[in-house]
C-alpha cells in the first residue's frame, strides 16, 4: 500500500513541474525580437545582437556588431549575460545562457533563463568627454549650441551644457565619436535634468526615431571607440 501511495504522490507532483516549464517558455517568448547586449559574466561587452527564435530555453542571437571572441572546435559553450529592453514590459531584462557560434554571424543560445526584470539602464554606456553640439529648432535656446558628450549608449546619451534645457525638450545632437568616421547625428529628447552649483547642467537624453541603420551605425561607432579606448589604456 505504501508503494502505491508513493507512486501516486509522484504522479500528482508531475503536472505542476510541466506547468512551470510552460510558464518559463511563455516568459521568455515575450522577449523575442529585442535588441540585446551580450557580455561575459564579469561584464565585458562582447557584441550587440537581436534575440530571435526562442523555443523553450533555446534561442538565436543575430549579431549586429563585431565580436572579439577567440573560438575553435574544442571550445566549450561560452557562459554569457544578455541584457536588453522589453517594449512589452517597458523594463530592462537580464538573462543568462551559454552560446556557441553558427554561420552568418549567428550564435546558438542554450540554457537561457530570465534573471531579473527591472527599471535599470538596459544598455552598455561608453564613457566619453567629447565636444558635441545640440541644435534646437524653437524656443529660447534655438540654434546650434556647444555641449560635451559625457557618455553614450545605443538608446541615449548624457551631455553637459551651459544652456538651460527642460524635461521634454528635443534637439539634434551631433558628435564625432572617432576621427576617421563621419559625424553621428541623433534626434534626442531630454528625460533627466541634473543641476550642479557653479557647473554646467547635465542632461540625460533618449534617442528618438532611430532606424535600424541608424542604430547599427551608432553601435559600430561605440564598439570602435571602445576598442580604441582600450588600446590607449
Amino acid at each position: 500500500m505504501g508503494i502505491f501511495n508513493l507512486f501516486g504522490k509522484r504522479t500528482k507532483e508531475q503536472p505542476p513541474q510541466e506547468n512551470d516549464r510552460a510558464g518559463e517558455a511563455e516568459e521568455l517568448d515575450i522577449y523575442s525580437g529585442i535588441r540585446v547586449e551580450v557580455t561575459t559574466p564579469e561584464g565585458r561587452l562582447l557584441f550587440v545582437a537581436k534575440l530571435l527564435g526562442l523555443h523553450g530555453d533555446k534561442a538565436e542571437l543575430h549579431q549586429y556588431s563585431e565580436a572579439e571572441i577567440s573560438w575553435n572546435e574544442e571550445s566549450e559553450p561560452l557562459p554569457v549575460k544578455i541584457r536588453g529592453y522589453s517594449d512589452y514590459e517597458r523594463k530592462a531584462v537580464h538573462l543568462e545562457g551559454v552560446i556557441t557560434p553558427e554561420p552568418d554571424h549567428k550564435w546558438k543560445v542554450e540554457k537561457l533563463k530570465v534573471c531579473k526584470v527591472g527599471n535599470d539602464r538596459a544598455f552598455f554606456r561608453l564613457m566619453t568627454n567629447l565636444d558635441a553640439t545640440a541644435t534646437m529648432f524653437s524656443g529660447l535656446e534655438m540654434g546650434e549650441k556647444p555641449c560635451k558628450l559625457l557618455n553614450i549608449s545605443i538608446g541615449g546619451a548624457s551631455i553637459s551644457s551651459a544652456c538651460r534645457y527642460h524635461m521634454g525638450d528635443k534637439f539634434l545632437l551631433k558628435v564625432k565619436l572617432l576621427e576617421d568616421r563621419p559625424v553621428s547625428a541623433m534626434f534626442s529628447q531630454v528625460v533627466r535634468v541634473t543641476e550642479k552649483e557653479n557647473e554646467p547642467f547635465e542632461y540625460g537624453c533618449q534617442f528618438l526615431e532611430l532606424t535600424e541603420d541608424d542604430q547599427e551605425q551608432i553601435t559600430q561607432n561605440i564598439f570602435a571607440a571602445q576598442r580604441q579606448k582600450r588600446g590607449r589604456s
